[in-house]
């Protein structure tokens, strides 16, 4: 392989021209800054990624800990987060902590052993204390979907709201009749697990509607505790009209859960999701569901971080989610269409009986 001083030797110039050519220096002519580039080009020379990074104590690498990457979502958000630091200079290394606490710990561990230059972050759970360090010793962090609340140090965090989404589906759920409303929800120790309960229980209480105990049912953001917990709703006495699950995997799970029962979706029970994916288009029926700007997070959570490791403040993001209504809730009775007055008889009004 060509080293840096045969590059020099190519284009007729010192070693420390040629590094400040590779380093996009400004202090370099534009002659001698094309030459340098021909001479790359020709030898075939690439500069030792290992040796800038002692020199410069930067790696240009980020690292992403995902919570599961067989969940669509996160591998849309993971695909635009490669795809913004590629086009701000910076690889991407990446972890999938298949929402455990102990393996999210270990790609945290070993991503910090590469020396990355700053980490992004959805976490399992909030009370790893191996996450608690790494904020507090000074890596540059940005929390992106879930986040650690109550934490001691500034993180960034990048998410989306979607507690508008939600009043607009439990609106939308009302308006085509449902009352009996259910939740699967995710884990409790993450903070989109907790938030879209809470979030679904107060849209519920404007309309009047309980939550009781029995129509929330414990889920794991996987497909078969979705399956589990639809098992248990239509076991009950009165099952719930509606089974609203809190990601996209537990409402295939439900959806499985229904069909293996020989029953219809929507017709003997709805079904909605948090978290739109592709696949809900062409379900039968097509799923309705809370989408989120997944792409845009992911975006705005790698800028985030570029603008730490690069010195300038970073911003914390929220975008708002917003409901994608499809057919697997029901359609809306068709509006009834007035009977035409004709134009031969004068219409009936209120008369006084003589």
């Amino acid at each position: 392989m060509a080293s840096i001083k045969d590059v020099a030797a190519e284009a007729g110039v010192s070693v420390a021209t040629v590094s400040r050519v590779l380093n996009e220096h400004p202090s370099v002519s534009v002659d001698a800054r094309a030459r340098v580039l021909a001479a790359v080009e020709a030898l075939g020379y690439r500069p030792n990624a290992v040796a800038r990074s002692l020199r410069t104590d930067q790696t240009r690498t980020l690292g992403l800990v995902i919570s599961d990457v067989m969940n669509p979502y996160f591998t849309t958000l993971a695909r635009s987060v490669e795809e913004e630091a590629r086009a701000l200079g910076y690889s991407v290394i990446i972890g999938n902590a298949d929402e455990r606490p102990d393996l999210q710990d270990h790609h945290v561990r070993t991503l910090l052993d590469r020396r990355i230059d700053g980490l992004l972050v959805s976490p399992t759970d909030g009370g790893s204390p191996l996450m608690l360090d790494t904020a507090r010793g000074g890596t540059p962090m940005v929390f992106v979907d879930r986040w650690i609340p109550g934490l001691d140090v500034d993180v960034p965090v990048v998410r989306a709201d979607g507690r508008q989404a939600v009043r607009d589906l439990v609106a939308h759920l009302y308006g085509l009749g449902h009352r009996r409303l259910a939740i699967i929800a995710g884990p409790a120790a993450t903070t989109t697990g907790s938030e879209r309960v809470e979030a679904f229980r107060e849209a519920l209480a404007e309309y009047g509607l309980p939550l009781p105990d029995a129509y929330t049912g414990q889920g794991d953001f996987q497909a078969e505790s979705g399956r589990r917990v639809t098992d248990a709703f239509l076991d009950l006495a009165e099952p719930p009209e509606v089974v609203f699950a809190a990601d996209n995997l537990m409402a295939l799970g439900a959806l499985d859960a229904v069909r293996a029962r020989g029953m219809r979706v929507p017709q003997d029970i709805a079904l909605a999701a948090f978290d739109d994916i592709p696949w809900f288009v062409h379900t039968d029926p097509p799923v309705t569901a809370i989408a989120q700007p997944t792409g845009e997070l992911g975006r705005a959570a790698v800028r985030a971080l570029v603008d730490m490791i690069e010195g300038r403040p970073p911003q914390s993001v929220t975008l708002a989610a917003h409901l994608v209504v499809r057919r697997s809730c029901g359609e809306p009775a068709p509006a009834t269409t007035p009977t035409p007055i004709s134009s031969e008889e004068p219409p009936v009004t209120n008369r006084s009986q003589s």
